[in-house]
């Protein structure tokens, strides 16, 4: 294929730029609980998604690849002109990349996932025609705008509301947090196992069966437990600091349970969405070597490691403002309303895993920070931040989709 070396070096840049812009957008919306709650800083939140996002991405980031996203057109459409195919990922890579790029300027949380699949929705329309695209997943696309945030929302409003009653709302908080927080950190550690499990640790040579992941996770999650208790009664606590009955000591502990969903909740991060950057990359580098179109690409060691060190400098770089939304803009969190949003997402994403249910583990962990805060009433929401980022949310799709129509004929016109 002519100039075969140039769309690999392009491909390579524009999937570091796409990887980059999921560090700065989706990483940052990940950690931004534990950093709203100040169970973390912002710096020990970089260090902690730097090492379980990378090793996430590059233990079980998938040998294999779909080389279009979510299944969003036919593969075999283009398998006459897999050049096309090249300009349409060059270009959708760039489209994404670009989007996240604006989002993450306005600290909009948006989803990777859309932004990538509207790229390729965009590319699809203009080089194929409409009927190319499974306008069905799109629908489901749309649906899951409600479904994430309204399903994780109810998860996480039970949460709190079972925090509320079983330690703050009794008359020695303390020592009920000592009780139930390991429980809480079983809960955690066993929900975003599965996660990491369930979608199979394929670079270790290990597929499990479901049975054997839930086995896995409840072993892991006994074991984490157990090392959340004994960090806990090495904590030491200061009775003064409750004297206004602000419950410092019980989000001391509470603090605990946050690092260990942090370090969680990266690891499958990294494992479940660095695709978004470096599949399109793959299928690139696919088509230029084989010069055929096919549904899956193999995933080299080297592409899951650029997708990896891009992830870790978009949140290094720019992770700050998305952050701030998160963990500060739409509610006030706290250790225990940290714990509760992001384990509900958490779970919520599990649920989904094994349902088939069509969502997004952005809108997820949104949804989930809003139940959290109509567990203490509508008052503790700001309404105007939830509003812009479902503004957010509705126009990535088109936004992709336009920006990627744009990049496509530039660089068919350019080097078509």
């Amino acid at each position: 294929m002519e100039y075969a070396t140039l769309f690999i070096v392009l491909a390579c840049i524009f999937g570091f730029f796409m990887a980059w812009g999921v560090g700065a957008n989706d990483v940052a919306n990940a950690m931004g609980t534990s950093v709203g709650s100040r169970a973390l800083t912002i710096k020990q939140a970089v260090i902690i998604a730097a090492i379980f996002e990378f090793a996430g991405a590059w233990l079980a980031g998938g040998a294999v690849t779909q080389t279009i996203r979510s299944g969003m057109l036919d593969a075999n459409l283009l398998s006459g002109t897999p050049e096309i195919l090249v300009f349409g990922m060059l270009a959708s890579l760039l489209a994404a990349g670009t989007w996240l790029l604006v989002a993450s300027i306005f600290g909009w949380p948006v989803s990777t996932t859309h932004s990538i699949v509207g790229a390729i929705i965009g590319f699809a329309i203009v080089a194929i025609g409409m009927e190319a695209v499974q306008w069905g997943k799109v629908g489901a696309i749309a649906i899951s705008w409600i479904l994430s945030p309204a399903l994780s929302g109810v998860v996480a409003f039970v949460l709190f509301r079972s925090v509320q009653v079983l330690i703050l709302d009794t008359p020695n908080p303390l020592e009920n947090a000592k009780r139930y927080v390991p429980f809480y950190i079983f809960l955690a550690a066993f929900f975003t196992a599965l996660i990491t499990l369930l979608k199979g640790l394929t670079h270790l040579g290990l597929d499990f069966s479901a049975i054997q992941s839930y086995g896995i996770a409840a072993v892991f999650a006994l074991i984490t437990a157990g090392l959340g208790l004994m960090a806990i009664r090495r904590l030491r606590f200061d009775p003064a600091d409750d004297r206004d009955f602000h419950f410092s000591n019980v989000e001391k502990v509470f603090g605990v349970l946050m690092l260990v969903t942090a370090c969680a909740m990266a690891f499958a991060h990294g494992s479940n969405d660095v695709a978004n950057a470096v599949g399109p990359l793959a299928a690139v580098v696919s088509v230029v070597q084989t010069g055929e179109v096919s549904v899956h690409a193999a995933m080299p060691m080297w592409i899951l490691l650029l997708g990896g060190a891009g992830i870790v400098l978009g949140l290094v770089t720019y992770g700050h403002r998305v952050i701030a939304t998160v963990g500060t803009g739409i509610t006030q969190l706290t250790p225990s309303r940290g714990f509760a949003a992001t384990l509900a997402a958490a779970m919520t994403v599990v649920l989904a895993s094994g349902t088939g249910l069509p969502i997004s583990t952005t809108h997820t962990l949104v949804g989930a920070i809003l139940g959290v805060g109509l567990a203490r009433g509508i008052a503790a929401i700001n309404l105007s931040v939830v509003r812009a980022i479902f503004m957010s949310w509705i126009i990535t799709l088109p936004a992709g989709a336009l920006l990627s129509i744009i990049f496509f004929l530039i660089l068919r016109a350019a080097l078509g």
